[in-house]
């Protein structure tokens, strides 16, 4: 027994995924967004799972109770809840829904690579193009006004989306770890110094490029440094929502450090299990955790919301706490900012 959102490009990959498999499959009301997006943001709670679960008559038709979720629910889907309004169990599946089949032959045992949020270069490749393609066309409109420019500025839209996104994985390091060079301007100005970096480099792109060819003049330079600007920031702001770890400058959280309580923790491991990156390792045999890649958390809260011991918590760098009870109660806005209440 399955559970996912009910974004339509999720469920045709689950319903792929488990051609051939002896399985149902519930599609919870996620409003129409992604699993990951939707629970974090409150749009995807315990609450939905236990109205699909309830009104969907599933219950008569099988003899076990344990349900599977997908894992990237985890922040927004407080598994004793469930448990307690349902009597269901809750087991969580891998991150992506391709590794369902090989997760079911290995009698649920989740491999490290199962649990991880990548964003391997062909999916970079396809948001490149997904993206320049239509920004391209808009281009053309530009040339009744200033038709000698069209065929450059696509060149640049192509260029710019291209680069942005394979070159993610080296300024996404930047943006999680404080550094003496370019990854401070990455961690301190977060996406803004990416796009300004960006920008630069653009822009002495366009001065060798004027100077080459004996065309250079300030006028044409300021008309470029303009273009080049609006279709960084254009693309700048989809960047943000399209990534899978990347978040928007506005959103707060992207400072916060997890902290682990090692006198509440007790080793449950459910941290280990929910955690999108690789941050947890439990000691199974001394029944504590670590945090042993704590630099490469993307502060989900998952982990948080899922400890049955409230071992784990947020910390700002002013010193503000961001206790367990507030991100179970709270959920982001598009804006980054805990103000979604769970009903």
């Amino acid at each position: 027994m399955l559970l996912t959102g009910n974004y339509r490009l999720t469920v045709a990959r689950v319903k792929h995924a488990l051609q051939g498999i002896d399985a149902w499959l519930l599609v919870a009301n996620s409003r129409g967004i992604n699993v990951w997006c939707a629970a974090t943001g409150g749009l995807l709670t315990h609450h939905d799972v236990v109205s699909v679960v309830k009104t969907s008559g599933i219950e008569s038709r099988v003899e076990h109770r344990e349900l599977i979720l997908p894992q990237l629910a985890a922040t927004g889907i407080e598994e004793r809840r469930v448990r307690e309004l349902t009597g269901w169990r809750i087991r969580w599946g891998p991150v992506e829904a391709a590794d369902v089949p090989a997760w079911l032959a290995r009698d649920r045992q989740k491999t490290p690579a199962m649990c991880r949020v990548t964003f391997p270069w062909l999916r970079r490749l396809e948001l490149a193009v997904a993206w320049a393609f239509p920004i391209s066309l808009m281009a053309f409109l530009l040339w009744p006004l200033w038709s000698a420019a069209v065929p450059v500025l696509v060149m640049m839209v192509w260029g710019l989306s291209l680069t942005m996104f394979l070159s993610f994985p080296i300024y996404e390091r930047g943006l999680r770890r404080p550094a003496r060079t370019v990854g401070w301007v990455f961690f301190n100005f977060g996406p803004w110094g990416v796009l300004l970096i960006f920008w630069a480099l653009t822009l002495v792109v366009l001065v060798l490029h004027a100077t080459y060819t004996g065309e250079f003049s300030w006028s044409l330079l300021a008309r470029w440094a303009l273009a080049s600007l609006i279709v960084i920031l254009i693309l700048g702001l989809d960047l943000t929502g399209s990534t899978p770890t990347y978040k928007s400058g506005l959103h707060a959280d992207r400072h916060l450090r997890i902290h682990l309580d090692l006198v509440r923790c007790q080793g449950a491991s459910r941290c280990e299990v929910v955690c999108p990156v690789g941050v947890f390792v439990v000691d199974r045999e001394h029944h504590r955790a670590h945090l042993p890649a704590r630099e490469r958390c993307v502060q989900c809260g998952a982990c948080i919301v899922q400890c049955p011991c409230d071992a784990l918590y947020f910390q700002a760098p002013d010193g503000r706490i961001v206790p367990p009870e507030t991100l179970r109660r709270y959920k982001l806005n598009l804006l980054g900012k805990r103000m979604v209440q769970v009903r």
